[in-house]
């Protein structure tokens, strides 16, 4: 019997669209099927895949990629190139830890580096990060500050597999997007980053409650 976890957004970001919209999403993909949900853009679950049994969370690094769109050096005051791998890095750190404290919470679940029968194996990947104004502070002898209209933006997707079979249970897809507020702002690594975790801890949150939920569910049904 299926068991639907049901995705939850908590609260509305100040700087990120809580859910973007996003083009509507295929009806399957690699095996799974569209789940029928309005908190993210979409869910993609298993026929017959049972999350109840998950009391583990493997999660591995987080893999991110630039939109092919992006010139981290369009505008600037400075010719000097972006440090991308110091960009991947602090995301890649500050996903980790957003992802550990919420699944972490309540103590239902344990952080693990090997995968177990109660293992559920989390690979996310952000695949479109657009940065609105990466921060060039450190190039020059002054202080520059980049100002912007341009709102950044990035897509999470994230494929959970059976830790010890390695089998595909479920992919979420995700944008999020700042808000174009339709002015100039000063935008830096600080706002940047504190946009970024903003749309992480929805992120976590959401696949959280909907394990939560799922493992709740399977727990009425086997009490009946």
């Amino acid at each position: 019997m299926l068991t639907p976890i049901r995705w939850s957004c908590t609260g509305a970001a100040l700087l990120l669209a809580a859910c973007a919209s996003a083009p509507v999403p295929q009806a399957r993909l690699d095996g799974l099927e569209l789940y029928p949900q309005k908190q993210l853009d979409a869910v993609y679950l298993k026929p017959q895949a049972n999350f109840a049994r998950y009391t583990e969370i493997l999660l591995e690094p987080l893999q991110v990629s630039f939109d092919r769109n992006w010139d981290p050096n369009a505008g600037s005051v400075s010719l000097r190139q972006v440090d991308t791998a110091r960009i991947r890095r602090v995301l890649a750190t500050e996903f980790r830890e957003v992802f550990t404290a919420a699944f972490s919470a309540g103590g239902q679940y344990r952080i693990v580096t090997e995968a177990g029968p109660e293992t559920l194996r989390i690979a996310p990947a952000i695949v479109d990060l657009y940065i609105n104004a990466p921060d060039r502070s450190l190039d020059t002898a002054g202080r520059v500050r980049t100002y912007t209209v341009d709102p950044g933006r990035m897509t999470l997707t994230a494929d959970f597999h059976d830790g010890e079979s390695g089998a595909l249970l479920a992919r979420v897809v995700d944008r999020k997007q700042g808000v174009d507020r339709g002015y100039f702002e000063i935008a830096n690594s600080v706002t940047n980053a504190a946009d970024a975790r903003r749309a992480m801890r929805q992120w976590a949150n959401a696949i959280r409650a909907g394990l939560d939920q799922a493992r709740s569910r399977a727990a009425s049904a086997g009490a009946r």
